[in-house]
């Protein structure tokens, strides 16, 4: 069988840039394989990534580029309040409110909605201090009860040993 292997070297192309498999005597053969591995550099690196294209604007409007004047004649000196139609009522926003432009907010008048508004946050208020109360009631009566079950307690000591002398 030794006779019939021909040496690796005869089929082997020089394109390759690693050297030619080697063969022992055996039969079989041991292959270089550090062609495989990419040599990297020791020192520094030769990774350079792509530089990223400048952003666009953010605004696709050219009316922050406008002068005050410039503005005040394209969009007029008022700008007034914003308003929008919102199933069929009319609302616009003033002093950070949403308010219904007639006036009316479901058949309620804007100062009878504040005074409702007032009222609820008086009856919040006046809800929390009975709650309080009532906790601080709750507190009262269990240290009570426990006063009251130590006297008890004692009390039937105190005739037990009294029936205990006699």
């Amino acid at each position: 069988m030794l006779g019939q292997l021909q040496t690796p070297s005869a089929s082997w192309s020089p394109a390759l840039s690693c050297p030619p498999p080697s063969w022992n005597h055996s039969g079989g053969g041991s292959i270089d394989l550090s062609f495989i591995r990419p040599k990297m550099p020791l020192f520094g690196n030769t990774f350079s990534p792509k530089k990223t294209p400048p952003r666009k604007s953010a605004s696709l409007s050219n009316l922050h580029n406008l002068d005050r004047s410039t503005r005040e004649v394209e969009l007029g000196l008022d700008y007034g309040t914003p308003t929008m139609n919102l199933a069929g009522q009319s609302l616009k926003f003033e002093n950070g409110q949403w308010i219904a432009e007639t006036g009316i907010s479901g058949g309620v008048d804007r100062r009878e909605a504040q005074r409702l508004r007032r009222r609820n946050q008086q009856l919040e208020e006046e809800n929390n201090l009975l709650r309080l109360k009532v906790d601080i009631l709750l507190d009262m009566l269990s240290e009570t009860t426990a006063e009251s079950h130590l006297m008890e307690k004692e009390l039937d000591e105190l005739k037990s040993v009294s029936r205990r002398r006699k």
